[in-house]
């Protein structure tokens, strides 16, 4: 199901194209999982499982706020870039689904680590966290690297200083 989702995405699989890819009924797919809900979610924890997200505890750990924000954006990136035929299909057809909400949680969690090394308050910290949750987005990754063409590297510099401006 994972190499489904990732070469047509989620929305347009179906329990037949399951079936068949695992050698498999029909009847065989859905006594394993009962729904859709279900597949996906076992779908997503696999794939979590061997592509596992960027390790937050660790930018935890850097408390110079620049190297911090910095290792941040790079490991998204790398990230990004390793996962980009999965999540452009999933974020495509599932963005909102709540198979999804891990991924979602996660990085919520991840703009909260990298903006905690400040000690912005108030506007100051709002527009802070805002910047950083954007540029650690699957989505500014793809414009940047994907359709503007510029290199990771290029990315994560550019996206630092845009971010770094929110907390000056």
């Amino acid at each position: 199901m994972i190499e489904l989702h990732q070469t047509i995405g989620p929305a347009a699989t179906t329990i037949s194209d399951i079936a068949h890819r695992a050698q498999v009924g029909r009847v065989t797919v859905y006594r394993h999982f009962p729904d859709e809900p279900a597949l996906a979610r076992a779908c997503s924890g696999q794939y979590l499982e061997r592509n596992p997200l960027p390790d937050v505890e660790h930018w935890r750990r850097i408390p110079d706020p620049e190297i911090r924000l910095r290792t941040a954006l790079r490991d998204a990136y790398d990230y990004h870039g390793a996962n980009e035929a999965m999540f452009t299909h999933v974020l495509a057809d599932a963005r909102d689904h709540p198979a999804m909400a891990p991924y979602t949680a996660y990085w919520r969690q991840a703009a909260e680590v990298a903006a905690s090394a400040w000690r912005a308050r108030g506007r100051r910290r709002l527009l802070l966290h805002a910047g950083i949750a954007l540029a650690l987005s699957f989505d500014t990754w793809r414009t940047l690297v994907r359709e503007e063409r510029l290199t990771d590297k290029q990315a994560v510099e550019l996206m630092f200083r845009l971010t770094c401006d929110c907390e000056t």
